[in-house]
């Protein structure tokens, strides 16, 4: 049986805003937002891009990942796309 996959997803909206979910499944996701049946924010701000995503084992890791992300400071968040870390602390390290 395999085992289903969980992930941090960060979406480039049409108003160059971001979006971070959750999902266990990226492409139906994207599908979902682009076709205006997504999460209230991005209704209005299609087409969306899918510009970066992160896999975790458990679900309840890449809540709390989506979650420290939707914390951080634009500036921030694109230095984490970037380089995956901020302030010289690894992911791990960051969303705990």
């Amino acid at each position: 049986m395999e085992k289903s996959k969980h992930y941090l997803y960060v979406l480039e909206c049409s108003d160059a805003t971001y979006y971070a979910g959750y999902t266990s499944d990226i492409e139906r996701r994207l599908k979902q937002h682009n076709d205006g049946k997504g999460a209230k924010y991005t209704r209005g701000r299609t087409p969306v891009k899918c510009i970066y995503h992160e896999e975790y084992q458990t679900k309840k890791e890449a809540l709390q990942a989506e979650y420290a992300f939707k914390q951080l400071s634009r500036q921030n968040k694109e230095r984490y796309m970037r380089e995956g870390t901020i302030n010289d602390k690894k992911p791990k390290e960051l969303f705990k």
